[in-house]
């Protein structure tokens, strides 16, 4: 596994400890599931604006095919 570095200035390290510490995790815990959840998120976006483009350009795209 890698890891990264983030620079959280002290009131967001606050937040992110006092979470942890309501949860009973450790705050390395917390801001991975928070990378997970916004990936996904992010990913769903992408995908859907993705299969509208085409959606929209079916037809373009088949001729580009053939």
């Amino acid at each position: 596994m890698s890891e990264l570095r983030l620079p959280l200035d002290p009131g967001l390290r606050r937040a992110l400890d006092d979470l942890a510490d309501a949860q009973g995790r450790t705050p390395e815990e917390v801001a991975l599931d928070a990378v997970r959840a916004h990936l996904r998120q992010e990913e769903a976006h992408v995908r859907g604006v993705a299969e509208g483009l085409a959606r929209d350009h079916a037809d373009l795209l088949r001729r580009l095919g053939e």
